[in-house]
């Protein structure tokens, strides 16, 4: 009786594993498939002009995507410079500050602002700076990034400064170091790697965001780097080629998606060895 029982354990414990193996090996799938059909389909488009140049009028052949590379890296960089010094700020404060209403405040309106649709902080961004301004610009499709980056970041950094151990604080506080300056050059630095794995994940999730830009950046078949005026996206080009009814700009749709899940491979990726190889050690 003990031995069938015995052997009965091991069957099942050796079909909970299968089971287990089986749905992680097809939740995988989705995405080897998704990459598969978009190498397929999008590196035939990929040649040296792709890169440098400007998208062609129907029927004329070639092109390139380089008016929306030029506006992603635009787009990303002014969002980066709205986003970091803020979410760094906010992180460093509800990392640092005692639990009371204000802190829980902000920690939990960061995370409304995490879980918020894209399309409706494109709205708000339309109305906060398009509006006003009254035309669609870079500048407000930045201000729409940010707004996504800014949880991203401040949950990162928190997350990474709370474990930093209170010792290093305390020596550095004993020494006669000031407050400010404990933050600066001892807490900070402890948890940079963290820090820097946050902004990467948050770069790469505005990366590809397309329904922000659609009521912000707008799109623009020209290459421009006025911030001040619409520009061009890789998401938006993929967005708008897509719909069309051309094949030329179906196969220039596929090759900005190539291009597109490639980067945002690499910045995860990079991400990952960053947090990894740079941790500090406590």
């Amino acid at each position: 009786m003990k031995a069938s029982r015995t052997a009965f354990r091991k069957v099942w414990d050796k079909a909970f594993v299968s089971i287990v193996l089986l749905l992680s090996i097809l939740s995988i799938v989705p995405l080897f498939l998704i990459f598969f059909h978009i190498f397929k389909e999008g590196f035939s488009s990929i040649t040296p002009g792709f890169f440098v140049n400007l998208p062609k009028p129907v029927g004329e052949p070639g092109g390139g995507i380089a008016n929306a590379l030029v506006g992603s890296g635009l787009l990303v960089l002014v969002a980066c410079i709205l986003a970091l010094p803020v979410g760094i700020a906010v992180g460093v404060f509800l990392a640092e500050a005692r639990t009371n209403l204000f802190s829980t405040s902000v920690r939990l309106s960061m995370e409304v602002l995490q879980g918020m649709p894209s399309i409706v902080i494109g709205i708000i961004a339309y109305l906060w700076v398009v509006k006003p301004m009254g035309t669609f610009s870079a500048l407000s499709g930045s201000v729409a990034l940010a707004i996504m980056m800014l949880p991203v970041i401040v949950r990162t950094t928190e997350e990474t400064l709370r474990l930093v151990p209170r010792s290093l604080k305390e020596v550095s506080l004993a020494l006669g170091a000031p407050y400010y300056l404990t933050v600066l050059r001892v807490v900070l630095p402890a948890g940079i790697s963290g820090i820097v794995t946050g902004i990467l994940i948050s770069v790469a999730r505005i990366a590809g965001e397309t329904a922000p830009l659609l009521f912000t950046a707008f799109g623009n078949p020209f290459m421009n780097t006025n911030l001040l005026k619409p520009v061009n996206s890789l998401p938006l080009i993929i967005f708008n080629y897509a719909i069309s009814p051309y094949d030329d700009w179906h196969a220039l749709a596929w090759g900005a998606s190539f291009v597109l899940i490639v980067l945002v491979l690499a910045l995860n990726l990079l991400s990952k060895v960053i947090s990894h190889r740079f941790r500090v050690e406590f």
